[in-house]
């Protein structure tokens, strides 16, 4: 349930590029600048340097004395200024991550540089080329590659600027157990299988969920799968578009939003099945011809955002109204007020529960008083069509003082709808 605004702004965008990669080796490297200050001592392990390790020389220059004229910046915008450059002398850069006072960054080099204080402190290295995505969980760091893999690295307890590869999705040993099993393949192309726990494409975003029990991956599979943090296996994979799945980002509420070349954007929920969760398909909230490029969410104000590749970025807040149907055979409407609901209204006619729901922006209704169609279907073999108003006065109903709020009830059978509020044209992805 949602409806858009004209309003529109404009910002710049730049292009993606792609390239291949190999597997992986490790390398390790300091901070530079601390190894020029430590060559008098001569005990030093930092002054052994070997020659053919590829971070030998940094291929990146720390420019801190930007040609900016700070002194002279109107004191009305100068809580906005540069605060210094990392240039890159060779290649692109395709992924950042930050931990704390770390700033991870990923590149067509094979190369993933740890920067303290805009100074290199660390580095380690992938052979497997294109890093496309990373995330930080504790002391373990994923990285998601051009082939398709995931990588898992640890930093060391006793020195933090050694990391080393500790893994890689899927592991080798859950790979050849399953990989025997006919079940596990499915087909991707004509006369071609894959497994299920295993992208065959390109990995283009990686997301932790928010208590970093789930990692994701997408791909340009068109799927996003599921890995167990805890044991780093794949426990659900989700053929979720019709073309390259772009960008994937876990929200609030137990929700996932993707965002593909199809040139949608679609949210996901989690739930609990046993011992296991599985994720379901909630509703679309874009969709047109460009590709969507990037998707992030504001976990605090529940606000999701959308880049394209046509410059515009779309944003969703959750709407004002929540439609609730039961086996009790009566359809309520509540009207969210913060983290409580009022009841509106109790809508009643059907003479069996009431299954689903759908419901769409009243074009029709006047611009003072926003108004939606819903439509129930029943049991009774019946689908009903209502005009529900925002500005209904709440009603007494089953024990419910009139107005009083009310804790929305724990068995709805959706995820929250979202509103467009506006259209902004620009992204830089």
């Amino acid at each position: 349930m949602f409806s858009e605004d004209n309003s529109v702004h404009k910002f710049s965008r730049i292009k993606n590029t792609n390239l291949l990669d190999e597997d992986d080796e490790i390398y390790n490297t300091r901070n530079r600048q601390d190894q020029l200050l430590s060559n008098s001592n001569a005990s030093s392990p930092y002054n052994d340097r070997s020659s053919s390790s590829p971070m030998d020389k940094s291929p990146w220059s720390s420019q801190t004395n930007v040609n900016v004229p700070f002194e002279d910046i109107d004191d009305n915008f100068s809580d906005n200024v540069l605060m210094g450059s990392l240039v890159r002398e060779e290649g692109h850069i395709y992924s950042l991550a930050t931990s704390g006072d770390l700033l991870y960054t990923g590149s067509d080099s094979r190369n993933i540089r740890v920067w303290k204080s805009r100074r290199e402190f660390a580095g380690f290295k992938s052979n497997s080329g294109l890093v496309k995505a990373i995330v930080i969980s504790d002391d373990r760091i994923f990285t998601g590659h051009q082939d398709g893999k995931i990588r898992v690295w640890k930093v060391s307890s006793r020195d933090p600027s050694v990391h080393k590869r500790v893994g890689t999705l899927p592991t080798m040993k859950d790979y050849i157990k399953n990989s025997m099993k006919i079940s596990n393949y499915f087909e991707v192309k004509r006369h071609k299988n894959a497994v299920w726990f295993r992208h065959y494409d390109a990995i283009s975003c990686l997301s932790l969920s928010e208590d970093k029990t789930f990692l994701y991956s997408s791909s340009w599979d068109k799927t996003f799968k599921v890995w167990r943090v805890s044991d780093c296996r794949c426990i659900e994979s989700v053929i979720a578009h019709d073309d390259s799945v772009n960008s994937i980002v876990t929200g609030f509420d137990g929700l996932v939003f993707t965002g593909s070349a199809d040139g949608t954007v679609k949210v996901w929920r989690r739930e609990l099945q046993g011992k296991g969760t599985k994720h379901f398909f909630s509703q679309t909230l874009l969709k047109q011809e460009c590709a969507v490029t990037a998707v992030a969410v504001n976990p605090d104000t529940t606000v999701v955002y959308s880049g394209s590749s046509d410059g515009l970025v779309n944003f969703w807040e959750p709407g004002n109204l929540v439609f609730s149907g039961s086996a009790d055979m009566g359809i309520c409407v509540w009207r969210r007020m913060g983290m409580d609901h009022i009841c509106l209204s109790l809508l009643t006619g059907h003479n069996g529960p009431v299954k689903c729901l759908a419901a769409e922006r009243d074009d029709e209704s006047a611009a003072t008083e926003r108004r939606w169609i819903l439509y129930s279907g029943s049991l009774d073999k019946s689908v009903k069509m209502w005009r529900v108003s925002e500005n209904s006065v709440p009603v007494a109903w089953k024990g419910c003082a009139s107005g009083a709020p009310i804790a929305i009830p724990s068995s709805l059978p959706a995820a929250p709808s979202f509103e467009a509020r506006n259209r902004v044209d620009g992204i830089q992805n």
